[in-house]
């Protein structure tokens, strides 16, 4: 295929003027000529057809052009790479301007014409690689004089392409007379100007009345004065030399990017992507700004620009008197509470918005599930949280606290202001994990008036830690597993044999289980009512909430856990307004469930309200007392399949023996009362601050590294263990077995591979 031509419009015997106000040349006078090239046109022979049509002397000639869309740079053809590239930036448009200087003749005015700067990398491109340069944006800056432009540092075209973000600065300084709103307006305009034309300047003065700037490099006359304009509040520049003579572009471009513009610069898409990297916010700054940024740099930039969008992590803490107030008054029946230590320093914090305390003692079962989460905001602290259980099985957050660290102490306070919230005559369970404060703290708050049931899932890890190095795997998988086995256990002959399977692997464990208070996880002995959950789990949707914000300010974070509190009582009161059954869909679909069982059981009266049921095994249910032998409608609030082959026989509605908490009634009452927005708080003036109530940041900061992440399930950690082929013993190989590796190969005891070793005592 034969090669695209385009015509090259070569003047000469003109000069180049330049534009006072943006800087841009034009050619004026001379004469034209068309000449045709193409990509396999060489230089050589694109001088000699001049030559003879200019009569212009070869080795004296030099031929420039501008790049598309920019009249601020020529650019220098001398060699066949050069006229290639020139070709490809052209190749769409049809023709291109071309200028010609000879030696003695016409020569262009170059002292008219602003050395250009760059803020690019030098970065060589090949002659085959394409440049899109024909945006009116695009500029390619240099470090030279237009007379001597080397072309092999042209970059790529991805990267002229998006260096536009930083050509769009050129003009942030235009001149004397120009004016800001304030002097840090002026200096954010500087750092701009500074990096689009690629040179670095200091301040001579830089206070509250004036600032004097000037180029970095020595004996360089570029310099800006500015100062307040007279009787108002503007900065107007009072003077400016515009002409450089240095190479400013020589100075590294990351030189210029200061933590605080890169935080400008980044903080809107941190808005959209807190989880934005600083790996990438170094990639990022590269390829639009051609700016080196180390890590650590990209990471303190986005410590500043989350704190301009968020606010100062020490503000918030100052802010909290007058965010407590503005919850209660925006949210009239809430309570939101704070106590600081002695120094002033903060404490803890509690707060439980009006509409969560109503729709839990209006429409939620009595059960709260007790968690924390650990937070990784600059003065750390622990999220303590208490998540009830709407009719249709969803996460009710009903309040939360921020404290300093998880202690007994703080678990005490909690509880207690918890009661204050949420006060009601029916006894309540809790669900929690296996820790003697909280235990000991709900007896001495709630009294006789609560359950207390352990988190299966911490109970687990514990038996697992405990066991750890003692038995093989698949011993441990089937301990774990008849520890849950005997925890969902319904009636206590089932408990008792679960437990009995626990102890023919390991007497040891059987103690441990006997020692582990089974009165509050097995359902069989458990006297509260936990409705099936058996772990602290249930509140993952809570807990996601807390990981999401855990690096914002207090006041922010809890401003953003009302936010997503607020959207999800109004999306659930919404949706709950279509449901036209009498109970929630999940607990609709359990009833069905049971009822389609109850159709092959055979129903026989015994007396009054008590009936025999005969199925896979014989259940005796009374109806009067919503109570069956096989313990699910007592555990679960929804009559088992026994008790709905009797209902039925009896031409009874199985909906009038479920739990009033799984109607859509009571789910309405649930999401009945709205969480209201909360102002923006205003930065607080120092004069009107009661001294007495000021309070300041946690002595305790966020340690250096990588957070710890927490350890995944009990079920799922159950890995294979390395096992020594020779002592049977875990945790290591033969190779690394200091028992046989000590022998001389005369025990026979330790030959054929016995366990000599005594088994250590499990404890709870």
């Amino acid at each position: 295929m034969a090669a695209k031509k385009i015509i090259a419009i070569c003047q000469s015997g003109g000069e180049f003027v330049t534009n006072n106000e943006d800087g841009s040349l034009s050619y004026t006078g001379g004469n034209a000529h068309a000449v045709d090239i193409d990509e396999n046109t060489n230089v050589h022979a694109f001088k000699q057809e001049l030559t003879d049509t200019l009569k212009f002397n070869v080795d004296g000639m030099t031929i420039k052009y501008f790049l598309p869309g920019n009249k601020k740079t020529l650019i220098t053809v001398s060699k066949d790479k050069d006229l290639q590239r020139m070709v490809n930036f052209f190749k769409d448009s049809e023709q291109v301007e071309v200028f010609v200087v000879a030696e003695g003749v016409g020569a262009p005015n170059v002292s008219n014409m602003p050395a250009s700067r760059t803020t690019m990398s030098e970065a060589a491109l090949s002659p085959s690689t394409p440049v899109d340069l024909t945006s009116p944006h695009s500029q390619l800056v240099v470090d030279a004089p237009v007379d001597t432009i080397p072309l092999d540092i042209l970059p790529s075209s991805n990267d002229d392409k998006h260096r536009r973000a930083a050509t769009q600065w050129e003009n942030t300084i235009t001149g004397v007379d120009q004016r800001f709103s304030s002097f840090t307006e002026l200096r954010e305009a500087l750092h701009k100007y500074s990096i689009a034309h690629g040179f670095t300047y200091k301040y001579k003065k830089n206070d509250s009345h004036r600032v004097t700037v000037k180029c970095k490099s020595e004996g360089c006359p570029w310099r800006i004065y500015a100062s307040r304009l007279a009787t108002t509040q503007l900065i107007c520049i009072k003077k400016m030399n515009k002409n450089h003579t240095c190479e400013g572009a020589a100075v590294k471009a990351g030189y210029r990017a200061t933590r605080g513009w890169v935080g400008n610069i980044i903080k809107e898409k941190l808005k959209f992507s807190p989880n934005y990297k600083p790996k990438d916010i170094a990639t990022d700054i590269k390829r639009e700004y051609g700016i080196h940024l180390n890590y650590s740099q990209a990471w303190r930039a986005k410590e500043i620009a989350r704190e301009q969008l968020q606010g100062s992590y020490k503000e918030a803490y100052s802010q909290l008197p007058s965010f407590c107030e503005k919850i209660m008054e925006t949210n009239p029946g809430s309570l939101a509470t704070f106590a600081t230590k002695e120094d002033s320093s903060f404490h803890r914090l509690f707060v439980s918005f009006h509409a969560s305390i109503h729709g839990f003692q209006q429409g939620c079962r009595p059960l709260l599930f007790l968690d924390s989460t650990v937070l990784y905001a600059k003065y750390q602290g622990t999220l303590l949280a208490a998540v009830g259980v709407d009719g249709n099985d969803g996460v009710f957050p009903v309040a939360f606290a921020v404290v300093d660290e998880e202690t007994d102490d703080n678990w005490h306070w909690f509880l207690s202001e918890l009661k204050s919230a949420v006060s009601t005559s029916r006894p309540i369970t809790f669900v929690s994990a296996f820790q003697n404060g909280i235990n000991e703290s709900l007896s001495d708050i709630f009294s006789k008036d609560c359950y207390h049931g352990y988190c299966l899932r911490y109970l687990g890890e514990k038996l697992y830690k405990d066991l750890h190095g003692r038995f093989s795997h698949e011993a441990r998988r089937l301990l774990i597993q008849d520890l849950y086995a005997a925890a969902y256990a319904p009636k206590v002959e089932d408990f008792e044999r679960c437990v009995e399977n626990i102890k023919a692997i390991s007497p040891d464990a059987y103690s441990w289980v006997v020692r582990s208070d089974p009165d509050h996880w097995a359902n069989a002995l458990f006297g509260g009512a936990r409705y099936d959950h058996m772990t602290t789990n249930f509140g993952q949707l809570f807990r996601d909430w807390v990981s999401d914000v855990s690096e914002f300010p207090i006041t922010q974070m809890v401003d953003a856990l009302r936010g997503r509190m607020m959207e999800l009582n109004y999306t659930r009161r919404v949706d709950s307004s279509q449901w036209l059954t009498r109970l929630t869909p999940s607990m609709e679909e359990k009833l069905q469930d049971e009822t389609s069982k109850a159709i092959s059981l055979q129903v026989l009266h015994s007396h009054g309200s008590t009936f025999e049921v005969r199925g896979e095994a014989v259940d005796i249910v009374d109806i009067d007392n919503w109570d069956c032998t096989c313990k699910a409608w007592q555990l679960n609030g929804l009559p088992c399949c026994h008790a709905i082959a009797v209902l039925e026989r009896l031409g009874r509605s199985p909906y009038d023996y479920c739990s009033r908490y799984f109607t859509t009634e009571s789910y309405h009452l649930a999401y009945s009362e709205s969480i209201n927005p909360i102002p923006l708080l205003e930065k607080p003036v120092i004069a009107e601050v009661d001294m007495e109530i000021m309070v300041s940041p946690p002595p305790t900061k966020r340690p250096p590294g990588r957070p710890k992440m927490k350890q995944p399930d009990t079920v799922d950690i159950l890995k294979r263990q390395l096992q020594c082929s020779k002592c049977k013993g875990l945790g290591h190989n033969k190779k690394t077995c200091e028992k046989v590796n000590k022998i001389d190969g005369s025990d026979p005891l330790l030959l054929t591979g016995a366990v000599v070793a005594e088994e250590p005592e499990v404890t709870a």
